[in-house]
């Protein structure tokens, strides 16, 4: 006979009515000192669409024609997870690059390469044998508010995740009342470091001393006690605070794609139905139409006049054509997307078949020789390099200062462990990051006497692009024929170099909402 050690207290399901710790306190005890503050649903964000995690068949399953073979099927698990409703559009990315100029305005020499830094590059529209006027009006004109933002590097994509996290969870707490209502129309506020970021909010921060309304913070906190030390001590328990945005990881990207949910029979799933043939209306106006932005053939990017296919002989609104059964539009056309990963020939599925990601790079918080946490200032701003020789920032004024401390993007496939040279009585310290077997082209940068960042040739004979520094691109784009709708296709390019047919979407992770849940 079969029992169970969950004593009396157990219910059907394994949860119980009423949580208590083994410290004896009861949650959020007003008498205690810890509060994880009010437990709530997690809502989706405006704009992103929640995505039911699962397993799947990622990889290619037609010819590869290209004979890349980067792309095998293998089974993948994905956790669930948020995808934005659509690709960041011009509108979205003049939001940021404003912000930037309002706190940083480039008119002071401590700032004057934050606001240029992050900028599109509009040049990448020209042509030299087209006459293509978007290098002018694309980004800036009110026709083009949601057309896709393209022109933009992953570099620049993935700061921009960073600082919607920061502005997100400002207006979250103006919303609650923490955070004034005249935050922006109060000229005191939001001035180079004093400006709001959620890593100082967390901290308790001195700087945001003088914003915070101490009621609407312990309301939103449920933390009545007034002593500050034990506020201070809880201020994480924040409930209501949004997730962070990230560039969507390629299985995810992928697996989003595919949107299979609805393709199935309990839980078999039917199969990978051919991309394109899902891609043409069958009834109405849109019979015989495509209903993606992509290009037909040699010198038909949009059907001939009165017939045109897809109505799009660049760029299309992002929700000019149908989403797929998530809800997610633009997935299979319109523009390619930087993902997060960084590019290799092999997907390791062996090292992980979970939430498969390569590109993790630790980072620490720096601390003063005080203990206190060290922040970026105005004369001490680090910045990434692009292609074009403009300078990104690394970290704005007023963030908390990070160091590498652990560099995984090339483990198991980069590393001197992988490579050929390694094995019996050959010595190589495989975590030296000056390693790196695939013999990929090395940036090298100068300034000139005008201030110019000028990228300088390699001299040295190379045999492959991969590196550390490029990323995988996903999707089809107004620039590519069929073939590359497939969602099991995959692309690198160069991290700071910019396209005019790759743009970029966010992602955020979710709560997992099973079927058991436990009631406290």
């Amino acid at each position: 006979m079969l029992t169970s050690c969950g004593g009396g207290n157990s219910k059907k399901g394994g949860g119980t009515k009423r949580f208590t710790s083994k410290t004896g306190w009861k949650p959020n005890d007003q008498k205690g000192w810890f509060f994880t503050g009010k437990q709530q649903k997690q809502k989706g964000w405006p704009g992103m669409v929640y995505v039911e995690g699962g397993t799947f068949t990622m990889g290619l399953v037609k010819d590869d024609v290209m004979h890349d073979w980067n792309n095998t099927p293998h089974r993948m698990q994905v956790s669930s997870f948020f995808m934005g409703e659509t690709e960041i559009t011009n509108y979205e990315y003049r939001e940021y690059v404003t912000w930037l100029k309002f706190v940083f305005p480039p008119s002071d020499p401590n700032y004057k390469d934050i606001y240029t830094g992050a900028l599109p590059d509009t040049l990448v529209w020209n042509n030299k044998l087209s006459r293509n006027d978007f290098a002018e009006t694309y980004f800036r004109s009110p026709e083009y508010d949601y057309y896709p933002v393209v022109g933009v590097t992953w570099l620049q994509a993935s700061r921009y995740c960073d600082w919607l996290t920061d502005r997100a969870n400002e207006k979250a707490l103006m919303d609650k009342g923490v955070l004034p209502k005249d935050y922006y129309t109060n000229e005191s506020n939001n001035q180079g470091g004093n400006a709001f970021n959620l890593d100082k909010y967390k901290a308790n921060d001195a700087d945001l001393d003088g914003l915070l309304d101490k009621n609407k913070l312990q309301k939103s906190t449920g933390i009545k006690t007034t002593n500050t030390r034990i506020a201070a001590a809880n201020r994480n328990a924040s409930a209501g605070l949004v997730e962070k945005f990230r560039l969507p990881t390629e299985v995810e990207w992928e697996f989003a794609a595919l949107g299979q949910q609805k393709n199935r029979v309990y839980n078999l799933t039917k199969g990978k139905e051919p991309e394109v043939d899902k891609l043409k209306g069958t009834k109405g106006r849109n019979k015989g139409m495509y209903l993606e932005n992509f290009k037909m053939g040699a010198g038909d990017y949009s059907g001939v006049p009165g017939w045109k296919n897809d109505g799009a002989p660049t760029t299309s609104d992002v929700k000019q054509f149908p989403s797929n059964d998530l809800g997610i539009y633009g997935m299979f056309g319109n523009v390619a997307e930087w993902t997060a990963d960084v590019y290799r020939p092999i997907i390791d599925e062996e090292a992980s078949d979970f939430n498969y990601y390569r590109g993790n790079v630790t980072r620490s918080t720096e601390k003063n020789a005080d203990g206190t946490y060290k922040k970026v200032e105005d004369n001490t701003v680090k910045y990434d390099t692009l292609a074009d020789g403009r300078l990104v920032y690394k970290g704005l004024p007023g963030q908390y200062a990070r160091e590498v401390t652990s560099d995984d993007r090339n483990f198991r496939d980069g590393d001197f462990q992988s490579s050929l040279d390694a094995g019996y009585g050959r010595e190589q310290d495989s975590t030296n990051a000056d390693y790196n077997m695939y013999n990929a082209n090395r940036k090298k940068f100068i300034v000139d006497a005008k201030g110019r960042v000028i990228l300088q040739k390699d001299p040295v004979s190379r045999t492959t692009r991969i590196s550390d520094e490029v990323r995988v691109v996903k999707g089809g784009s107004w620039l590519d024929t069929a073939y590359w709708l497939d969602p099991g296709q995959r692309r690198f390019k160069d991290e700071t170099r910019a396209f005019g047919w790759i743009g970029f979407r966010v992602a955020q992770d979710a709560k997992s909402q099973g079927k058991g849940r436990t009631k406290r």
